[in-house]
């Protein structure tokens, strides 16, 4: 199966990082305040950032270095040529 790692641009302003499979059905979720508590307090506004080709397995491991990431970091990462979004 084919892992996704992205990162959601939120209403307040911070960075949300999480995997799935089918983004489309994930931002649907995280629209409606299912899934995630993180979208409980706020709204995701865009996906900034997103990368393909992952097990699950590697998908986590790429998750977690990304959720350890400083803020600077992660938008130099979003900023990165490999970013498929814009």
């Amino acid at each position: 199966m084919n892992w996704q790692v992205y990162i959601i641009l939120c209403s307040d302003n911070s960075l949300y990082t999480g995997i799935t499979t089918d983004l489309e059905r994930r931002l649907q979720q995280h629209a409606k305040g299912k899934g995630a508590k993180y979208f409980r307090g706020r709204n995701p506004l865009k996906v900034v950032f997103l990368e393909s080709g992952y097990t699950r397995s590697t998908a986590c491991q790429r998750e977690l270095i990304i959720k350890a990431m400083t803020r600077g970091e992660k938008y130099l990462l979003i900023a990165s040529e490999g970013n498929k979004i814009r």
